[in-house]
């Protein structure tokens, strides 16, 4: 079996614990006696690679004499690489001065001390041009441990060549979206011809809460208590199983696949499919000839609640800085509005600075538009817990597992004593 993130996480708390003050940071200062500040992130497409080139040689040549940037590119072959890097950075008491994280693992890195509250780092006014879904993700205890460029969305693509064969309505306003009834029929009617009716699975690892964790808030709870203290009543809740068993439906009836093929949606093997934002610049330059749209996130039946994932990777300060002053200078600078800008338009994302869209016009019309709409009035991060690595595992698990065959109530109570045993054993400070 592979090796879970929770276990990787988890040793990273421990580590942590252990290793407070067991030995000295090395000294960051070049040959030149600038400050050397060094990042870690995941390599990533050719795009934002270069970009990264420019801005830190745009930095460099700003701040020549006093600071001296430099990246790390930690490639990501291997799911936990970039974990395993981390903690072994821990141990050795040399992490970087600036470190990505995905956002769901911004509590469990700050609950164990590893990173640093953020609040002091920009203006208020800085702070109020960020998107509420991003610096939701980003608190945890009431602080803020983290701040990115981008955001993530997900909505309900659909073929629309198969669509209006069959009839069926498409909504053009989020109060028209799709019930689960409504999503259920038309998945139901488009099933035929080898076509499925929809594809729910984006993967079988963190793909899984990330987009199915919305059913759950939809029907009025959520995985865990607000404070993210407890996972039983809420994940395994009365709400939470209806959930888990309405998606069920999707894939016992035939409507949807547990094994997908490689881009179902894209090939027109499934005729509907709940795809991240950055399916559009996918399927505009590399399926031209595919008929497409998109529409807002179904609702649970009888006054659900309008909801959608949010979400990216992000910058947070690990406790091993050693110039505050100038990793402050850093952040500022690659979250400035024009850098946010322009990664954002380098990774196809949606930028997390409200003022980036008087840039980025395109989200200002169909079909970006959607998610734009979707980040700023129903956005909901993910579940912010430090013993979320626990929790996702166990949600992936009890899901796969429920459709297999096991019972909706009996999998998700595994998965919320296992959450519940970890936050109890290492953060309830009983």
């Amino acid at each position: 079996m592979k090796k879970k993130i929770a276990a990787v996480l988890l040793s990273a708390m421990l580590i942590s614990g252990l290793c407070m003050g067991c030995g000295q940071v090395k000294e960051r200062v070049n040959e030149a006696g600038e400050s050397v500040i060094t990042v870690w992130s995941p390599s990533d497409e050719p795009a934002i690679e270069q970009w990264w080139e420019e801005k830190i040689a745009e930095f460099n040549e700003a701040h020549k004499g006093s600071i001296h940037l430099q990246r790390e590119a930690i490639v990501r072959a291997d799911s936990y690489a970039y974990e395993d890097k981390v903690n072994a950075a821990i141990t050795s008491n040399d992490l970087p001065d600036i470190l990505f994280v995905d956002g769901p693992n911004v509590s469990v890195y700050a609950a164990n001390e590893i990173t640093l509250p953020l609040d002091d780092f920009f203006t208020q006014e800085d702070w109020d041009d960020f998107l509420d879904s991003s610096k939701n993700q980003n608190t945890y205890d009431g602080k803020i441990y983290a701040v990115g460029a981008t955001e993530s969305s997900v909505a309900l693509y659909y073929n629309r060549d198969m669509i209006e064969e069959a009839g069926i309505r498409i909504p053009e306003t989020k109060e028209e979206a799709w019930t689960w009834t409504e999503f259920y029929d038309a998945a139901a009617k488009l099933t035929k011809d080898g076509v499925v009716g929809t594809n729910i699975i984006m993967d079988k690892g963190e793909g899984l809460p990330y987009v199915l964790e919305q059913f759950w808030i939809s029907n009025g709870t959520d995985f865990v208590s607000e404070d993210g203290s407890r996972a039983d009543g809420y994940i395994n809740s009365k709400e939470g199983v209806e959930a888990a068993e309405f998606l069920n439906r999707f894939i016992q009836d035939g409507y949807a696949n547990i094994d997908p093929i490689q881009k179902e949606f894209h090939n027109e093997r499934a005729a509907t499919m709940l795809g991240g934002s950055w399916e559009v610049a996918t399927l505009e330059n590399d399926y031209p000839d595919l008929n497409w749209g998109v529409t807002y996130f179904p609702v649970a039946d009888d006054g659900g609640i309008p909801t959608s994932p949010t979400g990216d990777w992000v910058a947070s300060v690990t406790k091993n800085v050693q110039d505050m002053d100038a990793v402050k200078e850093v952040m500022n600078f690659l979250f400035s509005k024009e850098n946010v800008t322009t990664y954002a338009k380098a990774i196809s994302k949606p930028p997390t600075r409200i003022s980036s869209y008087d840039v980025l016009t395109e989200y200002n019309e169909y079909p970006r538009s959607i998610f734009k709409e979707q980040l700023m009035e129903t956005g909901h991060p993910r579940p912010r817990t430090p013993s979320y690595s626990v929790l996702s595992a166990g949600f992936s698990e009890a899901m796969l597992n429920i459709f297999t065959g096991v019972d909706a109530q009996t999998a998700l109570n595994e998965a919320a004593a296992a959450t519940d045993k970890d936050y109890n054993k290492y953060y309830s400070g009983e």
